[in-house]
């Protein structure tokens, strides 16, 4: 099967189109401004540029960063087409390399699930290395809760007029490998079938928690979804800061 992203990367955002983008970065948005951040950010793993383009119009000077030349491309396109003028790199989340600090760094939406625990903490030195001092650090986390309880050993289905999307998950040890399918509609009508695999790794509070000390870093808070109470949440936010 293809990597992750290869083919999903041009229908991603359509079909999260019900994670409200919104309502997710005016989360963000209220946060920086009450941690009192500068206007210089960097979303890391950040596919194609959904929570850029919005902090873009919020005011923030916004750049991303992914692994995926697919999502890049995607990110470009859409940012242009609202008329915003963003910077986009590929780099990994294992080994960040962009140019400059920033005052803060985002990591929304399982970027770091995608990475086995043995690789956080050089992950995190890497992100450190492009903060300002007194940056904010601010990622999440799919919580074990969601992906033993909700993901491992189901189907995901999405059924529209242009495509279907299909995920077998199933849970290998400390990973839930998830077997994507695509049905793409061609303009005759028929559909062109596309495969890729994704690997999400799970992650325990406490060594998350122990990797962002080994990286230098102070843990504002840990939090669920949005900011709700963080157990039972499909999602932990993990702020932090750098000294």
């Amino acid at each position: 099967m293809a990597k992750a992203y290869r083919h999903l990367a041009e229908w991603f955002e359509y079909l999260n189109d019900d994670c409200d983008y919104p309502k997710w970065s005016q989360y963000f948005i209220d946060g920086l401004q009450n941690f009192g951040c500068g206007k210089k950010g960097l979303e890391l793993g950040c596919g194609s540029g959904a929570f850029c383009r919005l902090l873009a119009r919020a005011g923030f000077s916004m750049s991303g960063a992914d692994n995926s030349p697919e999502m890049l491309a995607k990110a470009e396109n859409l940012a242009r087409n609202e008329g915003l003028r963003l910077s986009f790199y590929q780099s990994d989340a294992a080994d960040l390399r962009v140019p400059g600090e920033y005052d803060f760094i985002l990591a929304p939406n399982d970027v770091f699930n995608y990475l086995p625990p043995e690789k956080l903490l050089s992950a995190f030195k890497h992100a450190a290395k492009h903060l300002k001092r007194s940056g904010i650090f601010w990622f999440d986390l799919s919580s074990p809760y969601k992906l033993c309880e909700k993901v491992a050993d189901t189907i995901s289905a999405d059924d529209r007029e242009e495509v279907t999307y299909l995920s077998f998950n199933r849970r290998e040890g400390n990973r839930i490998v998830m077997d994507v399918t695509l049905f793409v509609k061609r303009a005759d009508g028929a559909f062109d079938r596309f495969d890729e695999t994704h690997t999400q790794y799970i992650h325990e509070e406490d060594r998350v928690s122990a990797a962002l000390v080994g990286a230098g870093f102070e843990t504002v808070a840990v939090e669920g979804h949005l900011g709700e109470k963080k157990e039972g949440s499909d999602r932990l936010n993990f702020i932090c800061r750098k000294p």
